[in-house]
């Protein structure tokens, strides 16, 4: 696709047209036909999801009518019985929402593929586009400045021209710490950048690639870098220890003037804009002689007065500080700790930009996330396979995928306007065909850099309603790609074999559940926003893109469905109260359907996608555990949010490992530990659900008649057991991990007050 300075490269392509994709030669072109460079097939599974749909929807119609029936046409006498009806009912409405949302993913989902190796046939290296990256971290303890450089490095050493590179660093938490760090990997980059080349290494990110290979003697000069890497790790990991630069590190006047920058009135939340040049590609040059990637530190101006909008306003920074200095038509935006994994990855995303029959609407090519050093069957479905692959393949079949934040090439035209209704920036240096002709170290550009990261700069103008990456959410980046789809723009889904980037993942389930937490709340500000998704994005974008944006935008309601039947159920049945039909009813064998039909095509999606069955089983335990807290509490704190009380802000995941917390989650071990009120709900649910399991198991082998409690004893059975990991932590763990003791006490309390309430009840 031709970028809006397209004009400073020459690609004679000729794109294959769309309903000829994935037939080649065979669809009519000859052996003289320009090479190909991308191909999409749609998932032979699509008919069969199609046909699905029909029949699990007139069955969920059969379920809706029989709630109808025992609410109104058969109502019951007993107030108690007809609120259980209702709330069942209102479960089974949020239920057949979510299931039909879903359907959209499943409606076309395509497969795509590139062929990179054929780009060169038609580009030549001084034609490639210029790439911007940019990398965003915000507290050097939280996310170890090692790991940022580590992810840093792997980019510079991109199979791209490295002078088309530059990388920009935010840095939020406006630490010399990260800044020292970066000093020192522009040094270790000069060796590392022309090592990967000659060896044609794989694993760009140095700590990845020497845990990979502790002893390779065949490739020269290996004990060498890596002993320069060690120094370099040392310094960094000592100056984050003592809290400060040490004085002996600091090797030149550069490094004092810009360590001097932070006196004494620097602080997180009020200090000035610090742009620091470590690497400009004009005058640096590695020891081959080759040229470096522009590395830019940027710490943007922060005052307690004025908003600043978390990652979305140092996204924004960084849009306006590189349009600035390098202004290059592809950016790429990436998590600190997600590291390049395939040194070819801006080879694939050109495939896409460089084809013309895409020109017009591409916003932006985004890759899964995919993370390293899960354990083997992912206990805490941190894997996140529907929503970074499985449904990313079907919203790619509609406008395309969501933007998730972090391995994602967006068009910089995309950020200003729509394709067809552009916005111009405030001044001509911010537009996206503006054109820089000084040197990124001249005063002009400078100055003008750290205007336009002031904190007041934004002031009056449309940056983030109209431009730039959008405000209104803690989940910006579903919402700005949310946006930018309803302005008329469509992105794709990159899905290579090898993966292009890889991260890190939380190894606690309280990390866990309170990152997804977050989500869910900025997912509700979406979704009650004035852009909700399913007004406005349906005339924006059609009905099927429009469910499928609802799905996410409305996750935290799947705490209505499995907060009533973790309950409900399992208090009727301590109470011998039947509330499902008999097992000799037609109607018990609509529920088996529903339930075996809803979740074998789960589990059908997931398996086909190369996942395995305990994976699966602990993804469904996962949806269970987060409907239990980070979904229930979201929710509460979002519904306070709204009615003005106050609640807690941000809060960063860490990306520290604890050795005994990964030793524990090497072995499958939950971790528990934190008395956090996330975990009383669940608790509270093992425990009701175990006794009424045993009672009625009881009752079951002494001859009673069960009969009519037969779907309640299934339904109990199953919570019982995703409930084993928490058994364990309460009574059979004696490890740091186990389930806090106030936890235990708490949950108990709550569960025989529920059970002598509902006794009284029913």
């Amino acid at each position: 696709m031709y970028l809006c300075c397209i004009h400073r490269i020459t690609i004679f392509h000729i794109s294959y047209p769309r309903s000829m994709e994935g037939r080649g030669l065979r669809a009519g072109f000859t052996a003289d036909a320009p090479p190909l460079l991308h191909m999409s097939e749609p998932l032979r599974r699509t008919a069969f999801n199609r046909l699905f749909a029909v029949v699990y929807f007139s069955a969920i119609l059969a379920l809706l009518y029989r709630h109808v029936q025992n609410l109104f046409l058969h109502p019951t006498t007993s107030f108690l019985s007809f609120s259980i009806t209702l709330f069942l009912f209102i479960s089974d409405l949020v239920l057949a929402f979510m299931w039909a949302s879903a359907q959209a993913f499943r409606m076309s989902p395509i497969r795509r593929k590139e062929f990179p190796q054929n780009l060169k046939q038609i580009i030549k290296d001084e034609d490639f586009v210029g790439l911007d990256v940019f990398i965003c971290t915000a507290d050097p303890y939280k996310e170890p400045p090692m790991n940022v450089v580590n992810t840093a490095l792997s980019l510079m050493a991109y199979d791209y021209p490295t002078e088309k590179i530059s990388i920009y660093v935010s840095d939020d938490g406006g630490s010399v710490l990260t800044l020292f760090a970066f000093m020192e990997a522009a040094k270790f980059a000069r060796h590392w950048l022309p090592f990967c080349r000659q060896h044609n290494i794989m694993e760009r990110s140095p700590h990845v690639y020497f845990e990979s290979i502790s002893h390779h003697p065949s490739i020269p000069q290996f004990e060498k870098i890596k002993i320069m890497y060690e120094d370099m790790k040392m310094k960094v990991e000592q100056v984050i220890d003592k809290g400060a630069v040490i004085e002996e590190y600091i090797s030149d006047d550069q490094q004092h003037q810009a360590f001097n920058k932070w006196t004494k009135s620097f602080s997180l939340m009020d200090h000035p804009t610090v742009i620091q040049v470590i690497l400009d590609k004009s005058k640096d040059t590695d020891i081959s002689g080759q040229l470096m990637p522009n590395l830019i530190y940027v710490s943007r101006e922060k005052s307690k007065t004025s908003p600043h909008h978390f990652k979305a306003g140092a996204l924004n920074v960084l849009l306006r500080v590189s349009a600035v200095m390098t202004n290059a038509p592809i950016i790429l935006t990436q998590d600190c700790d997600m590291y390049s994994n395939d040194p070819q990855t801006p080879l694939r995303i050109l495939c896409y930009f460089s084809d013309p029959a895409l020109k017009s609407n591409l916003a932006f090519v985004q890759f899964p996330q995919r993370f390293h050093g899960l354990n083997r069957d992912d206990i805490y479905a941190t894997e996140y396979k529907r929503l970074f692959k499985i449904n990313s393949m079907g919203f790619d079949g509609l406008n395309g995928p969501n933007y998730v934040g972090s391995g994602c090439f967006f068009r910089r035209r995309a950020l200003f306007g729509g394709p067809s209704t552009p916005v111009p920036p405030e001044i001509p240096e911010l537009g996206p065909d503006h054109v820089v002709r000084k040197p990124i170290i001249s005063h002009e550009i400078l100055s003008l850099a750290h205007r336009v990261a002031g904190c007041n700069y934004e002031n009056q103008t449309g940056w983030g309603s109209q431009s730039g990456f959008r405000y209104g959410s803690l989940v910006e980046d579903f919402y700005t790609g949310y946006r930018l789809q309803c302005e008329g723009w469509k992105s794709l889904f990159c899905n290579p074999e090898r993966a292009a980037f890889l991260g890190d993942v939380p190894i606690t389930l309280f990390d866990v559940l309170s990152q997804c937490k977050r989500w869910c709340i900025g997912l509700f500000e979406v979704a009650f926003s004035k852009y909700n998704t399913l007004i406005f994005g349906s005339q924006s974008m059609g009905v099927l893109t429009s469910l499928a944006y609802s799905h996410y935008a409305l996750w935290p309601i799947w705490c209505i469905p499995v907060t009533f039947y973790s309950f409900l159920p399992q208090l009727a049945l301590l109470n011998q109260v039947s509330l499902f039909p008999k097992i000799t009813e037609p109607w018990f064998f609509l529920y088996v359907f529903l339930l075996l039909g809803a979740y074998g095509q789960d589990f059908l999606d997931f398996v086909l996608d190369g996942g395995t069955v305990r994976k699966w089983w602990n993804a469904q335990r996962m949806w269970m555990i987060r409907g239990l807290s980070c979904y229930l509490f979201s929710s509460i704190e979002y519904l306070l949010k709204s009615v003005g009380i106050s609640t807690h802000g941000f809060s960063l995941t860490s990306k520290v490992v604890d050795d005994e917390q990964s030793k524990r989650y090497g072995q499958g071990i939950f971790e528990f530990g934190v008395p956090s009120p996330l975990f009383v709900p669940l608790t509270v649910a093992a425990i009701i659900n175990l006794f009424s399991f045993l009672l009625v198991l009881t009752q079951f082998f002494s001859g009673k008649n069960t009969e009519g409690l037969c779907l309640q004893m299934i339904l109990t059975g199953s919570i019982v057991l995703n409930c084993l990991p928490v058994y364990g932590a309460i009574g059979l763990r004696n490890d740091a991990g186990k389930m806090p003791t106030q936890i235990t006490i708490i949950s108990t309390f709550v569960s025989v007050a529920l059970y002598y309430a509902s006794s009284l009840s029913l």
